[in-house]
């Protein structure tokens, strides 16, 4: 990762999985960091495993909340990069007949309101070389049964980076695309059979494995890194969508 000496980055979803991933690359690389997320014991355990740095905050905040969005970037101010991995997919995951309007609802808030909210209020706080990185997903292109609501909401926090990048110009707006990554949000998903089902999809993939935390945050920090990417969605699915 580039030199971030004297940038300021804000990682909503920082505490676990992909967010903290990111989180580490930039204080390693100089950056000033605020993870951001809804629980306080999980933004506490993603603070110690970072080692407690002096240039880490963390902020308990609802980004479905438009209050609690606003507060949050009175709070921080001026900063450099806005990035969400945030995904509240729990009830999701389920075929029509026993879907919950509830769990389709919190996905829509989290992955698409949550967003617009971020850019609504933090494209003021940010320098015109800023950039904004939300996080969308391979089911917007490998759709399966039981995934329908989130391959719906992935395809549209598309469309919204796309238009976000002509109307916040000059600052950058893109999206990362994920394929199949271990993290704490399969236990939602695969529950008990996780380790089976990541297994499985390592066979298929060209690239013989399922992707890790550190791969996602790579992609996130050459977005933020890119002065001349904008209104991309960039894939990091090792290969998924060709098999």
């Amino acid at each position: 990762m580039a030199d971030m000496a004297n940038r300021k980055v804000l990682v909503v979803g920082g505490s676990s999985g992909m967010g903290l991933a990111l989180a580490r690359q930039c204080l390693e690389a100089g950056a000033e960091v605020i993870i951001a997320g809804r629980n306080e014991d999980r933004l506490k355990r993603g603070r110690e495993q970072l080692g407690n740095p002096a240039a880490l905050d963390t902020v308990a905040v609802d980004i479905t909340r438009e209050d609690q969005v606003a507060v949050l970037f009175r709070r921080i101010g001026r900063l450099d990069h806005i990035v969400s991995t945030a995904a509240d997919i729990e009830g999701a995951y389920e075929l029509l007949p026993a879907l919950e309007l509830k769990a389709a609802q919190r996905v829509v808030e989290s992955k698409f309101y949550g967003p617009l909210l971020l850019a609504k209020h933090g494209a003021p706080m940010l320098s015109a070389t800023g950039s904004i990185t939300f996080t969308s997903g391979i089911a917007a292109y490998r759709p399966a049964a039981r995934g329908s609501v989130v391959a719906a909401v992935n395809a549209a926090l598309e469309g919204l980076v796309r238009a976000l990048a002509i109307e916040l110009a000059p600052i950058r707006v893109n999206a990362v695309s994920p394929g199949w990554v271990d993290t704490p949000i399969w236990t939602f998903v695969a529950g008990a059979k996780k380790d089976d089902t990541l297994n499985a999809m390592a066979e298929r993939l060209p690239v013989g494995r399922v992707g890790q935390p550190d791969d996602i945050a790579d992609a996130i920090c050459f977005l933020m890194g890119n002065a001349f990417t904008t209104g991309t969605t960039l894939h990091v699915e090792g290969g998924h969508r060709l098999v």
